[in-house]
């Protein structure tokens, strides 16, 4: 049954982030320095109050009383204090988060707009120069490291041409109060005179960045969706369609591209995960202030209650996409569905 499916999917969902707490509270003890300042983030408590973060944090107890104390304080929303700014991790995540997953949602985008149409000419065109210069440039994209890449557009379209900025996600010039995290919509909530302008200027800030981290995806997209048009094109149902008449656009747009976008669907969730990863090069690269960004200050500043917290966060949502995706997938396939239901 399709309920059983969930079921198992939510209790996977429950031991993944059990691990993934376990591995967070082990960094606490392998980190250098004294446990209690890499969870507390009190780097210097006074003598009144060590007894009560002692108490607090359980540090007396055994490994597991500890354990569930840092699950209880997780839970709670309590994840420590920045080593560097003395600052909640909690605060600092919320503020930087939404700045990468607008970057990461928008590159998904590109790639999934560009990529799936480009795979299905080079699936139809198999044969074609066209589709053969599609996979051609895919094989290309998929192979050039993003670093380099990223460098390579910010000389020409940032330096050369002048047309994009290379950092940031606005300008100075424009003062836009933080309503949800996310510049657009801010921007749109904000009621500013000069929103218009903003908004422009906001979107020529997120387009090199986009860009370059939707290459990656965008090549295996390509590739995928090419692929996956060529096995189903290749079935006996898109055979017996042709053969009762039906032009070659009606068969690929009735059966063709439903059926191809299904294993497509599914990898978006694996591509969501790759970018959280390229993110961080991204980010570093473009200045843009994002978690990645953050991560890696607070791993060049030795800030170890914030890198147990980046890396929980992203750990988390990488999982929980993957699962989500996976269950959609299920729920929207008839085969899966089928195979349940039997």
């Amino acid at each position: 049954m399709i309920w059983q499916f969930l079921i198992r999917r939510l209790f996977l969902l429950l031991f993944v982030f059990f691990a993934l707490t376990c591995f967070a509270f082990s960094l606490g003890h392998l980190f250098p320095g004294d446990p209690l300042t890499n969870f507390s983030g009190i780097s210097q408590p006074s003598d009144e109050l060590l007894p009560a973060l002692v108490q607090q944090y359980q540090l007396e107890q055994g490994y597991l009383q500890q354990y569930f104390a840092f699950l209880s304080r997780i839970l709670q929303g309590d994840w420590g204090l920045s080593l560097s700014s003395q600052q909640p991790i909690i605060t600092e995540l919320t503020q930087v988060f939404p700045a990468t997953l607008e970057l990461v949602a928008y590159a998904l985008l590109i790639s999934f707009v560009v990529g799936v149409p480009l795979g299905l000419i080079a699936a139809i065109k198999a044969q074609h120069w066209s589709g053969r210069f599609i996979s051609g440039v895919a094989m290309v994209g998929y192979s050039v490291p993003i670093f380099w890449w990223a460098l390579l557009m910010i000389m020409l379209f940032s330096i050369t041409l002048g047309w994009l900025p290379t950092s940031g996600r606005i300008s100075v010039l424009f003062e836009i109060p933080a309503s949800t995290g996310f510049m657009l919509p801010d921007i749109m909530l904000s009621k500013q005179p000069y929103w218009q302008a903003a908004m422009i200027d906001a979107l020529r800030h997120l387009l090199l960045p986009a860009l370059v981290l939707a290459t990656f995806p965008t090549t295996v997209m390509i590739r995928f969706t090419r692929d996956a048009m060529l096995g189903v094109w290749q079935q006996s149902y898109i055979k017996t369609a042709r053969a009762k008449g039906l032009s070659r656009s009606q068969v690929l747009y009735r059966h063709g591209l439903r059926n191809a976008m299904m294993p497509v669907l599914r990898q978006l969730g694996l591509q969501f995960s790759t970018l959280v990863t390229l993110a961080m090069i991204t980010e570093l690269i473009f200045s843009w202030p994002g978690i990645g960004l953050w991560l890696l200050d607070s791993i060049n500043q030795r800030n170890y209650p914030a890198i147990q917290g980046g890396l929980l966060v992203i750990s988390t949502l990488v999982i929980m996409v993957n699962i989500l995706m996976d269950i959609l997938h299920t729920l929207l396939n008839p085969l899966a569905r089928k195979q349940f239901n039997g």
